[in-house]
């Protein structure tokens, strides 16, 4: 075939090769004379809910409200369109010979251009191409007209004239239009609406809603007339649209989730993206965020943030990253929900679920809550108070750091802070050594982001769904990827998970609002933490529907004395869940747990000597964990147990007695809060149990390391060393370095200066029993 054409062109005569070449040429440069990309310009950010309500937009980068293009073009604007600018449009190739012969009389008659003679398509062209209106600028319109029938379908084509088309102003097509003019989509235009926007793009310099508004309303009402005339709207849709007033001014666009704006603002400037949001939702949560700020205004602390996720679905339905977004002062306009913040008690759940899958904790097991100091680590509960011991879940929900941190002695904290970078709190991105055990009282920083999403991959994971990172996007005007996207991991496991929201359940802060109280409330697993020097605030609930993140403060990070969790982000958290639809609690993972006898006072497997015990659920790794070591038999007289001790040569009859005894600090603050604890009584020599250490330091602790703060006049400070004895009224005989300070009765302390260094302190009871400690004075 190839040849017999060439074969062909070799015997034509010279004029019409070039003719065929000519016209070879020109076929080609028309096949390639439209660009694969007609619009080169930048456009407006726009976000809508789930529904597709719009939520905001940003300006496109050339100053102008130009929406993303649109796919489709609403039946009342097409007809008017059509109607108004090209009623053949559906019957020519780009060009109206009819038209364009018309506007060449009517120009050449008035010696100016009076009439243009375009097509929808050409208009299109003309938008595109953007150039001085000329007669030669007009030919080439109709050619690149003609090339544009051939690529687009009508509609594509309508659709893109109404993407770019002017409408006054800064307003560039139809759906910016649509919301600037009317406050509402292009889809809700009346037929008053789409005629008044239909007539708009034909002269948008000389006809404004600020000028030439008689002008505008004799060209649109024309235009309902010939709708009418048409029968395209009957005479009812015509009186009632003729007697709509014009728009005033234009409306401002809906500023909802603003800070979610600007987030796609800066992730996807220019696209036109479809969030997970719930309009409906979005709005109650941020009228109670702004209730709220005015309260805690009061005490001047200045932003709130919120982040509701649904966890069947693994959707934000709610985005609040601040409160006045408009008000450019006090840090109104960070999103709190991307800022790393310090972390508080947050964490706690994390350690407490790890160590119960790690079969190093019993659910209730007694935790120690007393001073302790750790390479001059002095951590505080938030009370000031010790209690001596306290079941790890009651440490759990009343938020105790004291038996926190001891947990993650006890845990690792390198192995604890693997742990939380694997369940995607990406900001704790330091060495383990540069946070120690602080890590868990709120040393590392975290966002409200990788907070909320971290438990309510807890939340997923007792409903059997991927704990992967919740979507903010659904779908967008190219793909239907999500902004944020994660690997599906099952690090957490249910079992450990549903005790550990059982103990987030089931007990109360003493200073925390008794949500038990109020009947409307259903069960959520929620926890509280606030930061060194009450900078953040913050509360985190789970639901089977909902998991919900709430973080308070000042986002310039000044701290506030009322700025607790407890005070001011737990009550919005409740408040929110108020507002959502209440749901049953999570069913009992199945198959997970073994039932065990568990020791009732101390929470460890039952022990030789344990009497009273319940049989609990408890993950296979926890029978691993230590049998109770609080109890001990002891041998007592049947009649009267201190008379007995003070005869105890004369131990007849006698009986052998369980008896639940701490170590001695333990025991020196528990006894103060629990007074049915019955201590051993003192025993004569011989007579006890020599196992039973009877005392114990409270400070220094071992191989502590002191610094001692210099006094007024520029001295050395003192340290107050301080220990705990089953029998207070017992003597102490306090020795510094080998040599002896001075005795002590019921309330053993003492004030020491001693010089930087090593030192030995050791205290000798009146029965002889003798305990020592180690501590480093750390020079100034």
């Amino acid at each position: 075939m190839g040849a017999k054409i060439i074969k062909y062109f070799k015997q034509l005569s010279i004029t019409r090769k070039v003719i065929l070449i000519l016209i070879t040429i020109l076929v080609i440069a028309y096949i390639f004379c439209l660009p694969r990309q007609l619009f080169h310009v930048p456009y407006s950010t726009v976000v809508t809910d789930r529904n597709g309500e719009l939520l905001g937009a940003r300006i496109a980068s050339d100053g102008q409200w130009r929406f993303p293009p649109r796919t489709t073009t609403p039946e009342k604007v097409k007809q008017c369109l059509i109607t108004f600018e090209d009623r053949h449009f559906y019957h020519h190739w780009g060009v109206n010979p009819v038209s364009t012969g018309r506007a060449a009389y009517q120009n050449l008659k008035n010696k100016r251009i009076v009439s243009g003679g375009s097509t929808l398509t050409m208009q299109t062209i003309r938008l595109a191409r953007n150039k001085s209106r000329t007669f030669g600028e007009k030919f080439i319109e109709m050619i690149l007209a003609t090339r544009l029938e051939f690529r687009a379908s009508k509609e594509k084509i309508l659709s893109m004239y109404v993407s770019h088309a002017p409408f006054g102003g800064n307003v560039v097509g139809l759906d910016a239009a649509a919301w600037r003019y009317f406050g509402h989509s292009a889809e809700e235009l009346s037929w008053a609406e789409a005629a008044m926007l239909a007539v708009l793009p034909n002269a948008p310099a000389m006809i404004h809603l600020s000028k030439s508004r008689q002008s505008l309303l004799n060209k649109r009402n024309r235009l309902l007339k010939q709708l009418y005339g048409r029968k395209i709207i009957d005479s009812s849709t015509y009186e009632l649209a003729i007697s709509e007033p014009l728009p005033d001014e234009p409306h401002p666009l809906p500023q909802i989730a603003p800070h979610l704006v600007s987030r796609f603002y800066q992730e996807r400037n220019g696209k036109y993206s479809v969030s997970t949001i719930d309009r409906g939702i979005q709005t109650q949560i941020e009228n109670a965020a702004e209730r709220w700020s005015n309260e805690f205004n009061r005490s001047d602390i200045r932003n709130l943030a919120i982040l509701v996720i649904d966890i069947q679905t693994n959707q934000v339905v709610a985005y609040c990253g601040n409160v006045n977004f408009k008000r450019k002062q006090s840090g109104n306009q960070v999103d709190v929900i991307q800022a790393p913040r310090s972390t508080g008690s947050i964490l706690k759940p994390f350690l407490y679920y790890a160590m119960l899958q790690e079969g190093s904790l019993l659910p209730h097991t007694l935790l120690p809550d007393i001073p302790i100091n750790i390479n001059g680590f002095t951590p505080q509960n938030f009370s000031l108070q010790f209690e001596g011991a306290v079941p790890a879940s009651e440490a759990l929900a009343r938020s105790l750091n004291i038996p926190a941190v001891t947990m993650l002695q006890k845990y690792g904290a390198p192995k604890f802070h693997t742990f939380l970078r694997q369940i995607g709190l990406k900001t704790i991105n330091r060495p383990a050594s540069h946070y120690g055990l602080s890590l868990i009282l709120g040393g590392a920083e975290a966002t409200l982001w990788d907070v909320t999403n971290t438990y309510a991959y807890m939340g997923r994971s007792l409903l059997q769904l991927p704990q992967t990172e919740c979507s903010l996007l659904l779908s967008d005007s190219e793909n239907s990827e999500a902004v944020t996207s994660a690997k599906t991991t099952d690090i957490f496991q249910p079992g450990a998970v549903w005790q550990t929201f059982n103990a987030l359940t089931e007990v109360n802060r003493p200073e925390e609002i008794d949500w038990k109280s109020i009947p409307s409330m259903h069960p959520i697993a929620w926890k509280t933490g606030t930061s060194h020097g009450f900078r953040d605030a913050w509360a985190v609930g789970v639901t089977p529907h909902y998991a919900i993140g709430v973080w308070v403060g000042n986002a310039t990070g000044e701290g506030k004395p009322g700025l607790v969790g407890a005070r001011t982000a737990g009550p919005v958290l409740f408040d929110i869940f108020s507002l959502l639809p209440p749901t049953q609690w999570f069913k009992r993972p199945g198959n997970v747990f073994v039932k065990t006898e568990v020791c009732r006072k101390s929470g460890h497997l039952k022990g030789r000597f344990c009497e009273e015990t319940d049989t609990l659920l408890i993950l296979p790794a926890g029978l691993k964990t230590e049998a109770c070591p609080y109890h001990h038999l002891v041998t007592l007289s049947a009649d009267e147990t201190h008379r007995i001790y003070e005869n105890c040569a004369n131990l007849e009859p006698t009986i052998q007695k369980s008896w639940f005894t701490l170590p001695p600090v333990w025991e020196w603050y528990y006894k103060q809060h629990h007074p049915e604890y019955s201590p051993l009584p003192p025993f004569k020599p011989g007579c006890g149990e020599d196992a039973l250490q009877p005392m114990q330091f409270i400070y220094p602790p071992m191989n502590a390391r002191i610094v001692l703060p210099k006094q007024m006049d520029g001295s050395p400070g003192y340290m107050t060393a301080e220990l705990a004895h089953g029998n207070p009224a017992t003597t102490i005989f306090w020795h510094l370095d080998n040599t002896y300070l001075t005795q002590t009765q019921d309330f053993h302390k003492i004030s020491l200066q001693p010089t930087p260094g090593k030192h030995s302190l050791t205290a000798v009871d009146s029965a002889g029993n003798t305990v020592t400690t180690t501590f480093y004075i750390n020079p100034l």
